[in-house]
């Protein structure tokens, strides 16, 4: 399934700031054939006080031939730059992975790590009166130590964006798949994920009830299929379970995919899931190893694999999985293990990565760097990879072996 990303992120930003009481127009580049033009043309019409750039990701994470994305972005900067002096303000997931290298690259003037709903507003108000800006939470400025950060514990004191603020009127819309995001920050660690750089470790969440009103008004607006973006759509499953409980009480007729986890899922909750229209899961197994799951610091182990694979596939859900090869304490047994589980699995579709993105922070860049895969000195905005030295010739071509007999693995 591809999924094209709408701008969930700065559309939220967006919200918040027109509830603050500031003017706010979008300018979605997804869609816009000549971007320089159309930036020229948003910056004549509109004559914005600030700018507010949002970079989702830094890079497509393929050891092989990695595309970094920031250069895009950077041109979007400096076409900005050269229309007008109005301030630029970076943000979004990939930024707040890397904010000061991120910021330095850009050549932007500020940046906001995490939610920028509740800081940007204030910096608008502060920037407006002259007011000085330095010590906002999450706000880098170039040069200035790194800021402290806040979280909204509550996410339902931040509002959720309006269809026709975020989402284009182009052919086929109807047809798009709607990013929705009910919680916030991860606890699980595993040990090559950004997340808690971008979003914290504790689970923030909408009520239920304020999700389901949004969805309706989605599909009030002809929208039917919806992504759950969610870093783990079961996590905790009280929550999941009301969710889909309220989704079927509003009688909402709707296509769903999510991320789910591996553990902690029972038939109550799969049977609501399928209930309410979930079509499609991504099952993030990463090894069919026991001993390379421990050294990811992944909770559970294949037997539960399987048996929450087998209870999605009963109730009707396609299931996506993925493997990551390469990591700390990887072997040819170990890889030859985790490609048996996946093909024992008869899964709809399988993703293979090779070699794992080091972030900043994470438990895998520390082991890098005692490896020395990674000095410690080295900017990681620009993208490196782990693989186990061992494996270096000969996992990439096992993998594409692998995959020429199998027509469902990419």
């Amino acid at each position: 399934m591809n999924i094209l990303p709408l701008p969930l992120g700065p559309a939220l930003v967006a919200a918040a700031t027109r509830r603050a009481g500031h003017e706010v127009i979008l300018l979605n580049l997804m869609f816009e054939g000549d971007t320089k033009s159309a930036i020229h043309d948003w910056i004549a019409e509109f004559r914005p006080d600030v700018i507010g750039i949002s970079a989702r990701n830094v890079d497509d994470q393929n050891m092989v031939d990695p595309m970094f994305l920031l250069s895009p972005v950077r041109e979007v900067v400096a076409t900005c730059r050269s229309r007008c002096d109005a301030p630029i303000v970076l943000g979004g997931a990939g930024y707040s992975i890397f904010p000061e290298s991120a910021l330095r690259y850009l050549g932007a003037d500020m940046g906001i790590q995490g939610e920028g709903e509740t800081i940007f507003p204030v910096l608008l108000d502060r920037l407006a009166k002259g007011a000085p800006v330095w010590g906002l939470p999450g706000l880098y400025l170039p040069g200035q130590p790194p800021p402290d950060r806040t979280f909204a514990w509550n996410l339902d004191d931040l509002p959720l964006p309006e269809p026709k603020l975020w989402i284009p009127t182009v052919s086929g819309s109807r047809e798009l798949w709607i990013p929705v995001q009910s919680r916030r920050g991860c606890p699980l660690d595993c040990n090559f994920c950004s997340t808690s750089a971008i979003e914290g470790w504790p689970i923030r969440r909408h009520s239920a009830e304020t999700i389901t009103a949004w969805l309706e008004q989605l599909v009030s607006s002809g929208f039917t299929h919806f992504n759950f973006v969610d870093n783990t759509f079961n996590l905790p499953p009280y929550y999941a379970k009301e969710l889909c409980r309220r989704i079927l009480e509003r009688g909402l007729e709707v296509n769903l995919w999510c991320i789910v986890y591996p553990k902690w899922i029972d038939s109550e909750l799969v049977h609501l899931m399928a209930q309410v229209g979930c079509r499609e899961i991504s099952l993030g197994f990463e090894s069919g190893s026991e001993a390379m799951l421990r050294n990811i610091n992944k909770r559970f182990k294949p037997e539960e694999v399987r048996t929450v694979s087998r209870m999605f596939a009963d109730a009707g859900i396609l299931r996506r999985g993925f493997l990551l090869l390469g990591g700390p304490g990887e072997t040819r047994e170990s890889v030859e293990e985790s490609l048996a589980f996946s093909d024992s699995l008869n899964l709809d579709a399988l993703k293979i990565t090779v070699g794992l993105r080091i972030y900043p922070e994470t438990p895998l860049a520390a082991t890098a760097l005692a490896e020395g895969v990674i000095q410690p000195d080295d900017d990681l905005l620009w993208p490196r990879f782990y693989l186990a030295a061992q494996l270096a010739e000969w996992l990439p071509e096992r993998v594409a072996s692998y995959k020429s007999s199998r027509s469902w693995v990419t």
